[in-house]
């Protein structure tokens, strides 16, 4: 896995753009002082994680639950699996033996995919595989500013130009389409890419939006900025969920317009879903 390095630095956290939703608490916008720290180019691969498994037997909460959520056209399982709609997301299901070696469910597999992010990882399990590598989830904080890699109040890692560019040229894995129910893969994928497609941005971090939502160390709530320390910021002491960022391969403007380095959303600790994965982080001296 390789790792980006950056110094002590100051930045300006938040939507300064004006694209925020309020209910995410993406405002007000606040400066942010950051102890230096090291974080990895891209998130946790399939391969990787894999080694983690060997090496511990670990079990995830996805497999120890029984079921996940995957996209309903992304299901790969006997109609016996499938477990129900998600109530208020009906694209979500929840299929039994949905898991990261089958992340379609029991008729899924790695097959080709080792490259890819591992999905279908709680905030729990990510916890456990930092611990196992020496290392630990970003804080909020830290995941925006090396996302942002310097450009200060842009949209997104590389700016503000449009995600789809002049050229044609995709920047990142997001939903083309009519979402949900027709994706033209127009940026080459219809769920996960590997983790070292498109560009990375200038400290070196390689899709930091779209493809999977990353979780972050803090717990999540929407008033966090208004009373955030200028120092090193985490998130609340108390709270039932905990943030992820970057939004991921469904997020599209007329559902998740969350591909930005700003934006934020949570979920529970023990919850998993076939387009969430992690990266991990260090402090440095």
């Amino acid at each position: 896995m390789e790792q980006c390095a950056l110094p002590a630095g100051r930045f300006v956290m938040g939507d300064a753009s004006g694209d925020g939703i309020a209910a995410d608490g993406e405002r007000p916008t606040h400066d942010v002082r950051l102890s230096a720290f090291e974080i990895d180019a891209t998130p946790v691969t399939n391969e990787e994680f894999a080694h983690f498994v060997r090496d511990t037997g670990f079990i995830t909460d996805a497999e120890r639950l029984g079921s996940s959520s995957v996209f309903h056209l992304l299901v790969s399982a006997p109609t016996e699996d499938i477990v129900g709609r998600i109530a208020g997301t009906p694209w979500w299901i929840d299929v039994r033996g949905a898991a990261w070696r089958t992340p379609g469910g029991r008729a899924s597999s790695l097959l080709g995919l080792d490259d890819h992010p591992v999905v279908h990882v709680s905030w729990n399990d990510a916890q456990a595989y930092c611990a196992w590598a020496g290392r630990r989830l970003p804080s909020e904080a830290e995941w925006e500013y090396a996302s942002r890699g310097g450009l200060a109040g842009a949209r997104f890692p590389w700016g503000d130009d449009p995600i789809d560019g002049s050229d044609g040229t995709w920047r990142a894995n997001v939903w083309q389409g009519t979402f949900p129910a027709h994706n033209t893969a127009a940026d080459g994928w219809i769920a996960t890419a590997p983790v070292r497609s498109y560009t990375p941005n200038r400290f070196g971090l390689w899709q930091t939006v779209g493809n999977v939502w990353e979780w972050c160390d803090d717990r999540f709530s929407a008033a966090t900025y208004a009373e955030s320390p200028l120092v090193d910021p985490r998130g609340p002491d108390h709270g039932t969920r905990r943030t992820l960022r970057g939004g991921s391969y469904l997020c599209h403007p007329s559902y998740c317009n969350r591909y930005r380095n700003s934006a934020r959303s949570s979920n529970t600790p023990e919850s998993s879903m076939g387009n969430a994965g992690f990266r991990t982080a260090r402090s440095l001296p």
